[in-house]
């Protein structure tokens, strides 16, 4: 027999009835749930480096006034990387990240179009960078240094279209 109230087996070994089975792994169940925490504690997340930087990259295109990224040397070395078979535009070109547990820090190099004010350039760049990162990552960014390596001249060629004639 059973003690129907509490579900308990009697000593002639006989097993619990329907209803004390769900009881008893309910009450289990909801302890083992609390015991764990939350389930968005149960385990680690790490980002790489190269998805802040492509997330910052992204960014700091979006900005109006910005015309490219990286120094003179990876510019180049992008645009013949860009015109082979299979190669991709490199979005995280011209940024390097430094990603922590809880923060991360970004070094950008950019070239401005000429008119526009620097100062307000670099100033958005941060703005945007600082909240696409943040809002897609949940990392704190403690720092965004930009470093204006050029000025795209109105009557200059870029870069891309000199590859392209030199084929």
């Amino acid at each position: 027999m059973t003690d129907a109230q509490h579900g308990r087996p009697e000593t002639d070994g006989s097993s619990y009835p329907a209803e004390g089975r769900t009881l008893e792994k309910s009450a289990v169940g909801a302890a083992g749930r609390k015991a764990l925490g939350d389930p968005a504690t149960r385990g680690r997340t790490t980002i790489a480096d190269g998805v802040v930087e492509k997330i910052a990259g992204l960014a700091a295109r979006d900005v109006v006034g910005v015309h490219a990224m990286g120094t003179g040397l990876s510019r180049t070395f992008g645009a013949v990387r860009d015109r082979v078979p299979g190669g991709r535009t490199s979005v995280s070109r011209g940024v390097k990240a430094e990603v922590g547990e809880v923060q991360t820090a970004l070094d950008l190099d950019i070239v401005v179009e000429y008119g526009v004010s620097i100062v307000e350039v670099a100033r958005a760049v941060r703005e945007n960078v600082i909240a696409a990162v943040e809002r897609m990552t949940g990392l704190e960014v403690v720092e965004v240094n930009v470093a204006v390596g050029d000025v795209k001249l109105p009557d200059e060629d870029d870069e891309d279209d000199r590859e392209t004639r030199v084929q």
